[in-house]
């Protein structure tokens, strides 16, 4: 017969299981509680981590001038003003150029609609002019009985826009603050807090900080690859407006799957209207080549090395978090699974047992083995 099993043992593993898995309910309770707090208060902390990953991209020049004397409320003014002025600048480097080839583009995409119309009435659809005004038709019919519906979308698009420019404006204030007061935060948190927490808690934050701002700097570092391949690409297929589009892909670049999409929605609409189908197909499959690299490339290996993550967690992270919670949990996934692994690696090293070094045999020479009565006489 085999060996049986021990009744006392698998009481005792039983109860071990049961209250290790009471610890993680709860600690996944709480969990559960922090989402919803955050949450419930998310019109403030959205402008608040908005603002704070502003000032991660920010802070390196406003430091400089501080070591340099400058006050930090002058410091941390100029800056914010060099960084308004930088936006408006690519703002205004965006639509310049577009508004003054709008005439172009406005016929451009008048002569590709009629393309699409000829190429339609072709084998192998064979649409006639007939079948296509029915179907404008049909649709004016459908867009006239839903006025309603449409007028409820524009209000919530409308009420987007504003709740946007106020999020905006908010975190440019709390950015200002952040780069003028932030130096002070941990001694004061540091003052605040009691006993242990005192340490623990402005030793993380620095960490997380730091983790934030290479994150800025590594999505930063990938959309300027972005930018510049996409350019070039556009450069040699000829398409029109290639600085702004190389701008725009930048930009939004630190916007995930929805910005990537975008500015390449543009680039191929604009090479649709102005080049012709051959150069949009051409110019689609560099911007889906270039989205390739950097999704599967660049972006895992840079944030992977700024970060200290592995390649396959940012990937899951960002899986995770656009499956979660749309575009705002794709942007976050990122630095919030490297914040959780700066907080898990700072609790690894609380928790860990020093490592016991056992102390070689002193020498004769050696200062371990200088005896009380060789010592100088002020030594003791």
């Amino acid at each position: 017969m085999g060996p049986t099993l021990s009744a006392g043992k698998s009481r005792h593993a039983l109860r071990t299981s049961a209250f290790i898995s009471l610890q993680v309910l709860v600690v996944l309770l709480m969990t559960w509680v922090v989402l919803r707090l955050i949450g419930t208060a998310w019109s403030i902390v959205w402008p608040l981590v908005v603002a704070l990953l502003l000032t991660t991209l920010t802070w390196p020049p406003v430091r400089f001038l501080r070591k340099h004397r400058w006050p930090p409320a002058l410091a941390a003014s100029f800056v914010t003003i060099l960084f308004l002025a930088i936006a408006a600048g690519i703002l205004v480097g965006i639509i310049v150029p577009v508004a003054s080839e709008s005439g172009k583009l406005a016929t451009g995409v008048s002569d590709g609609i009629q393309t699409v119309r000829d190429w339609a009435a072709g084998p192998p659809l064979n649409i006639g002019d007939d079948q296509v005004d029915s179907a404008l038709s049909t649709a004016i019919d459908r867009i006239q009985d839903s006025v309603g519906s449409i007028a409820t979308a524009t209000l919530t698009g409308v009420n987007t826009v504003v709740d946007g420019l106020v999020t905006t404006i908010l975190a440019l204030f709390l950015m200002f603050f952040f780069l003028k007061d932030g130096p002070r935060f941990l001694p004061w948190l540091s003052r605040q807090l009691p006993g242990r927490l005192a340490t623990d808690v402005p030793a993380i934050t620095s960490r997380s900080w730091n983790t934030l701002g290479s994150f800025v700097r590594s999505q930063a570092f990938v959309g300027l690859l972005d930018a510049v391949f996409i350019g070039v690409g556009l450069w040699i297929v000829g398409v029109p407006l290639v600085l702004p589009l190389a701008v725009l892909t930048f930009v939004t670049a630190f916007v995930p799957i929805v910005g990537a999409l975008f500015a390449g929605f543009v680039a191929v609409l604009i090479a649709l209207v102005s080049n012709g189908w051959t150069d949009a197909l051409i110019v689609l499959a560099i911007i889906v080549a270039v989205q390739q690299l950097e999704g599967n490339v660049f972006q895992p290996m840079v944030q992977s090395r700024g970060l200290g993550l592995h390649a396959g967690v940012v990937l899951l992270a960002v899986t995770l978090g656009s499956s979660l919670y749309g575009i705002v949990g794709a942007l976050l996934a990122v630095p919030v699974a490297a914040i959780v692994a700066v907080i898990w690696n700072y609790l690894r090293e609380q928790l860990s047992e020093p490592a016991v070094v056992a102390d070689p045999p002193p020498s004769s020479d050696s200062p371990a083995a200088v005896t009380d009565a060789d010592q100088p006489s002020g030594a003791h």
